[in-house]
């Protein structure tokens, strides 16, 4: 089949690799020149493992290009996925005029029937909303077409998102047409092939299901640390609580892990935009406005965890291992540690950070300064600081050399943002720790 990609961002050059590696004749389409020259060159300016070989190797076998022509995107595809980026605006809704203005693109050049899929995450009622703005054109151009759009939103971990659209748990599609349905489901037959993963519903339904799964995932991240900063004012260890709860076959153990917050692209604009959505639907979403406050707060715990231990962070050398929201990416966007980050750095103290892949993306957030320093390895960041503090549970830092470690820090002291080690072990060895909801190991 041919189908056209409007946005190369994460989604859309997932979306366009994935789909070319299944034997699709892909076109890419972005306003971005640098980007898709990049591209074409067979760079991937996103880090996603295993999405570079997957780029470079479709389009050396010719099934994935790039361009910049939305005409000849139009004409390429017989679908038109739009991926483009939906940020928030200050009131916390998304932002809809780059997924509208594709739209009015496909619109200005459609010659025959067209599939628009609505790949990007966007607000209940954008598929009207998308349908009004190619009808619009077509009528300005004095043409009668048809065309159907679909509500196909994407479930992509950062970190997995191959193995998330190849084998997925689950493929929606919001549609009205039994044609647009039936052209959906002969597109994913190849990642469907084991059982029918296709769950076709209503546009808007579609719609809800990204944000109500994002949101569900978010709150069961904001309890666990609700009860974790409970646990440790009453004095008990929320790692065996999350173990007890988790044992339990109606809760289970994913997405219970307490810490210093959620981040990256997805779930907090996507609560916010949810808040959003529901205030203009005249509901007062209290849960959702709690989960958000309980994640905004959380992002500060470690840093005031910080403060109340050392009075002041003036002069204070923090050592920061990692700077992504999560491993297996280089996002920081939302990310705690520039929560901390920030924080240490308005109270006049410095940070060394270190993590294997985000360290060029905070560079650029950044840049260069005194008080901010990018180190090679873990142990280089800890070399002098006054203390280390963990917000990304990446691989590496999971077993460290704690005797040198203790050489390297002023004095042994940990602030855990993940819960890594074991409270009793690091006291017999000498340090003092402060974990998530872990009280009785503070010292």
């Amino acid at each position: 089949m041919k189908v056209t990609v409007f946005g190369s961002g994460y989604v859309g050059l997932v979306t366009a690799a994935c789909l070319a590696d299944v034997g699709n004749h892909v076109l890419c389409v972005d306003i971005d020149a640098a980007k898709i020259a990049q591209l074409t060159a067979g760079r991937v300016p996103i880090f996603e493992p295993g999405l570079t070989e997957l780029v470079r190797k479709n389009a050396g076998e010719g099934r994935l290009r790039f361009t910049t022509d939305a005409a000849a995107g139009v004409a390429h595809g017989l679908f038109q996925f739009v991926a483009v980026g939906t940020p928030p605006n200050e009131d916390g809704s998304a932002d809809l005029q780059h997924v509208l203005t594709v739209a009015a693109s496909i619109g200005s050049h459609i010659d025959d029937y067209r599939l628009l899929v609505s790949k990007s995450t966007v607000p209940v009622g954008t598929a009207e909303r998308i349908r009004e703005a190619v009808g619009a054109k077509l009528a300005a151009r004095g043409v009668r077409m048809d065309f159907d759009v679909v509500s196909n939103p994407e479930f992509l971990k950062e970190g997995d998102a191959i193995a998330d659209f190849s084998k997925p748990d689950r493929i929606i599609v919001g549609a009205e047409s039994p044609r647009a349905i039936e052209l959906m489901q002969q597109l994913y037959a190849p990642f469907n092939r084991n059982h029918d993963r296709v769950l076709v519903m209503d546009l808007r339904s579609a719609e809800l299901t990204k944000y109500a799964a994002n949101a569900m995932l978010a709150t069961k991240i904001s309890f666990m640390n609700e009860l974790a900063n409970l646990a440790e004012n009453l004095g008990a260890d929320i790692e065996r609580v999350r173990v007890g709860i988790g044992a339990d076959p109606r809760i289970g153990y994913h997405f219970i892990y307490p810490g210093c917050g959620y981040g990256g692209s997805c779930f907090p604009k996507d609560v916010k935009a949810l808040i959003r959505t529901a205030s203009q639907a005249d509901f007062d979403a209290r849960l959702l406005q709690s989960v958000e406050a309980v994640n905004q707060r959380q992002k500060r715990l470690l840093f005031d965890k910080l403060k109340r231990h050392f009075g002041s962070l003036g002069g204070r050398t923090i050592a920061l291992w990692g700077l992504a929201f999560k491993p297996r990416t280089d996002d920081m966007r939302e990310a705690p540690s520039r929560a901390l980050i920030d924080a240490v750095l308005a109270e006049h103290g410095a940070v060394r950070a270190y993590d294997p892949v985000a360290m060029e993306q905070a560079r650029r957030i950044y840049g260069e300064r005194p008080d901010f320093k990018l180190c090679d390895s873990p142990e280089a960041a800890a070399d002098g600081a006054d203390a280390l503090a963990i917000v990304t549970e990446w691989r590496v830092f999971a077993s460290p050399d704690f005797e040198r470690l203790k050489t390297l820090l002023k004095q042994p002291l940990i602030f855990d943002g993940r819960n890594l080690y074991d409270p009793a072990w690091l006291r017999n060895a000498g340090f003092r720790y402060f974990a998530i909801g872990r009280v009785q190991a503070s010292y």
